[in-house]
């Protein structure tokens, strides 16, 4: 890293807005402050003094908890508000909860919404950082750093490795940062799913669209498999889960297509015998749960950037 690189950014919207140098940077950040997790005593005193509100109006356990674990061993002081427990059950509006939030001087403001675009709307009503915890089928910035982070870790690298993205790419805030990430990073990225669940553009977002599972997974570094997004469809989009199992689930024989030493990947949550044969989930090329441990590094490292930490 130059000398002379500095890292810029106040809110963390999307993985567009990040260069290839902030990327390397979040990355080298979240590997040197992942060692904290495994000491005997968890804690630093870096973000001592800061406040942070994790304001989560969708169900979330991997997202939320890993920011919180992430804010409290760097010191710093959390507070969790869930769409049932704000006043937005009394119709207080999106922007006046902010506003309100705003007025008690958090340091960092943790969104996630089923809304496309809320949290850069938020960034224009606020003065605290605001950080993409994921909305609604547009982004999840720090879900694609941890990925990233997981395969480098592995393979050393992330230039030139395949990434196969099965599922449902066009509801998968998940799918739309990964394939902008790891193409970013000079991955290969192919994508395979339902018709009805591919988006159009796929191209321009830097991935290569596969008629078959078969053909994206071949001589693949990477697989990711991804949850079909029942929530953000208004209508079933495939015939049955029994059918969409069978053509476009990964099980043994299909991760079997891809090297021999290829990483398994889900971002959670798994639903068994759907997206992922439990001996793939549970088998020893997964690192689902490696993941979730550096989701907690990268959200560490995340918190430190925007927040100034020392």
């Amino acid at each position: 890293m130059s000398a002379e690189y500095r890292f810029n950014h106040k809110h963390i919207i999307s993985i567009d807005d990040f260069s290839v140098a902030d990327i390397n940077f979040i990355l080298q950040t979240a590997e040197s402050l992942k060692e904290i997790s495994t000491r005997s005593i968890k804690k630093v005193p870096t973000l001592r003094g800061k406040t942070i509100i994790n304001l989560f109006f969708e169900p979330s356990t991997r997202t939320r908890l890993s920011f919180e674990v992430a804010a409290k061993r760097m010191s710093a002081d959390t507070f969790n508000i869930s769409a049932s427990t704000s006043s937005a059950t009394k119709g207080e509006t999106l922007i006046d909860t902010a506003k309100n939030l705003q007025a008690m001087q958090p340091d960092a403001i943790i969104i996630r919404h089923s809304s496309s675009g809320v949290p850069n709307l938020l960034r224009r009503h606020v003065q605290a950082s605001i950080i993409n915890a994921g909305d609604g089928t547009h982004q999840h910035p720090s879900q694609a750093l941890l990925d990233m982070m997981t395969v480098r870790e592995k393979k050393g690298r992330l230039d030139g490795l395949k990434i196969a993205i099965i599922g449902d790419i066009a509801h998968s805030r998940v799918a739309h940062s990964n394939i902008m990430g790891f193409s970013k990073m000079g991955a290969d990225v192919h994508v395979c799913g339902p018709n009805t669940m591919l988006p159009a553009g796929l191209e321009g977002m830097g991935a290569t669209r596969q008629t078959s599972v078969a053909k994206a997974v071949f001589d693949a570094d990477v697989i990711m498999a991804l949850r079909i997004q029942k929530e953000r469809q208004r209508d079933p989009l495939i015939p049955s889960l029994r059918e969409y199992a069978s053509v476009f689930g990964i099980n043994r024989a299909m991760a079997d297509l891809a090297k021999p030493d290829a990483l398994i990947m889900h971002p959670g949550p798994i639903n068994r015998g759907v997206e992922m044969s439990p001996d793939v989930a549970d088998g020893s090329q997964s690192v689902i749960l490696e993941q979730v441990t550096n989701g907690v590094a990268v959200r560490m490292a995340l918190l430190y950037l925007v927040l100034g930490g020392d």
